[in-house]
C-alpha cells in the first residue's frame, strides 16, 4: 500500500504542464510554452567537449563530489561571494532539488516560505513532515517578505527551529530581493537557518548581485548549479555551499546522501570542472542580455489596465496578475487560456497564492537561444526586430495572451 502522504501528492506542476503541452502538440495544436522554465541556450562548447572526453569515466566518485570539481567550485564561489570557501564546504548532488529534499528530511523544525515560492519547496516539506508557514508578500516589495513579516511568524512560537527559503532572482516572479540586510538582522536575532536558492544568480539583469550569505554567512546554505546559467538542466548537477559553522549539519547531510544517490554521474562531474574553471563571461553576458530584452518585450507588450506585473529583474520569468473576475480559480483561468490561445501558463496557486488570485507564472524561453546568441556574437546589437526574428513564438504568444485579456 502507498503511504497516504504520498498518495495525496500531485506531480510537479512544471513537469505536468510540459507533459500536457507535449500531448497537445502531438495532436497538432500549436502551443506556446510559457509554462515550462528551462534555459533556451546550449551548454558551452568547451563544457560539452569535456563531457565527450570523459565519457569513459565509469567509477563511483566521492559521495560529496569529485575533489577537483569541489576545488573549482570553491574557488569560483570564493571570488563571487568574497568569502573563503574550501572544497570541504561543497556538496555536489544530482541537481539542487535532491539536496534540498535531503536538507528538509534532516531539518527538525518549521519551514518559512514566502508566497510566491518555487513549486517543490512545500511538497518536500510535506514529505519530510515539516510544518510550513506561508508568508504573504507584496508586489511593492518585489514579492519578498519584510523582516517584520518574518518575525511575526516566529513570535507565535519562539521555541521552534526555523528554516527560511529565500530564492533570488525568484522563480516565479523574476524579482530580486532588495532587503537582504533587513532579513539577515531578523535571522541572526532568532538564529534562523537560511537556504538561499541562487540557481538564477548568474542571470541577474543587474551588476553586483548580492546574496544573503554576504550579510549572514554563518547560517546560510547557498544552493546553485549548472541548470540555468549553463543551459544544463538535463545534466542534473547542482551543489550546496555549507559554511564551517554548519559542519555538523553538513556531515549529517553527507550521510543522507550516501544512502540515497551515492554519487553524481562521473562524466558530468568531470565536465563541470570546465564550467567552473574556464572563463564563460561572454556566454553569461550574452545569455543575460538576450533574456533581459525578451523579458522586457513581453512586459511592455502585456502590461495593461487588465494585467499588472513587475518588470523582470533576472532569470526568465514574469508573474502577471489578471484583473478579471470571470474565473473561480487561477487554474480555471490557465485552462481557458490554453484552450483558446495555445499559451501554456502555470497558475499562481502552484506557488503559494490563494486560488482566487488570478496570478500566473510566465516563462519567456520558448525560442531558439543558440541562433539568437550566434547572431549577437557577430553583430553585437539587440532590438525588437531581433525578437521578432529569433523569438517569433514569444511575440505570437504574447499577442494572443493580450488579445485574450482584452476580450474579457
Amino acid at each position: 500500500m502507498l503511504k497516504k502522504i504520498v498518495k495525496n501528492l500531485k506531480p510537479s506542476s512544471t513537469l505536468r504542464m510540459n507533459e500536457i503541452s507535449n500531448k497537445l502538440e502531438s495532436k497538432g495544436k500549436k502551443i506556446y510554452r510559457f509554462g515550462f522554465g528551462q534555459s533556451p541556450f546550449q551548454v558551452p562548447d568547451d563544457v560539452v567537449n569535456e563531457l565527450k572526453n570523459n565519457a569513459h569515466q565509469n567509477k563511483y566518485l566521492s559521495m560529496q563530489g569529485l575533489n577537483e570539481l569541489r576545488t573549482a567550485i570553491s574557488k569560483y564561489s570564493s571570488n563571487k561571494y568574497s568569502q573563503n570557501y574550501k572544497p570541504e564546504n561543497i556538496i555536489v548532488g544530482p541537481g539542487t532539488k535532491e539536496l534540498m529534499f535531503l536538507l528538509q528530511l534532516l531539518f527538525d523544525g518549521d519551514i518559512l516560505l514566502p508566497a510566491p515560492s518555487w513549486v517543490s519547496y512545500a511538497p518536500q516539506a510535506l514529505l519530510s513532515r515539516n510544518r510550513t508557514h506561508w508568508i504573504v508578500t507584496k508586489s511593492e516589495n518585489n514579492w519578498f517578505p519584510t523582516g517584520e513579516e518574518i518575525e511575526k511568524v516566529i513570535l507565535k512560537n519562539r521555541k521552534k527551529n526555523y528554516l527560511l527559503f529565500l530564492n533570488s532572482p525568484n522563480n516565479p516572479s523574476g524579482q530580486i530581493c532588495n532587503n537582504l540586510k533587513e532579513i539577515s538582522i531578523i535571522a541572526k536575532k532568532y538564529n534562523i537557518l537560511i537556504l538561499s536558492d541562487e540557481i538564477y544568480s548568474e542571470l541577474s539583469f543587474y551588476e553586483n548581485f548580492q546574496s544573503i550569505s554576504q550579510f549572514y554567512p554563518e547560517k546560510t546554505i547557498i544552493s546553485t548549479g549548472l541548470s540555468k546559467w549553463c543551459g544544463a538542466g538535463g545534466w542534473r548537477l547542482g551543489h550546496f555551499i555549507i559554511p564551517e559553522a554548519l559542519k555538523e549539519l553538513r556531515d549529517s547531510l553527507k550521510i543522507l546522501a550516501s544512502e540515497t544517490f551515492s554519487s553524481v554521474s562521473a562524466p558530468i562531474q568531470y565536465a563541470a570542472i570546465a564550467a567552473y574553471s574556464n572563463n564563460h563571461d561572454e556566454y553569461i553576458n550574452n545569455s543575460r542580455s538576450i533574456l533581459k530584452v525578451v523579458g522586457e518585450y513581453v512586459y511592455n507588450n502585456l502590461k495593461s489596465n487588465k494585467i499588472n506585473m513587475n518588470k523582470p529583474q533576472g532569470g526568465f520569468y514574469l508573474m502577471p496578475e489578471f484583473l478579471i473576475k470571470k474565473f473561480s480559480t487561477s487554474q480555471d483561468m490557465c485552462s481557458d487560456i490554453l484552450e483558446k490561445t495555445g499559451v501554456a501558463l502555470l497558475p499562481g496557486s502552484d506557488f503559494g497564492f490563494s486560488i482566487e488570485r488570478m496570478i500566473v507564472r510566465l516563462s519567456f524561453t520558448d525560442f531558439n537561444g543558440q541562433e539568437f546568441m550566434d547572431y549577437i556574437k557577430k553583430n553585437n546589437k539587440l532590438d525588437t526586430s531581433l525578437i521578432v526574428k529569433f523569438a517569433p513564438k514569444i511575440v505570437e504568444g504574447t499577442n494572443k495572451l493580450k488579445l485574450w485579456s482584452e476580450s474579457l
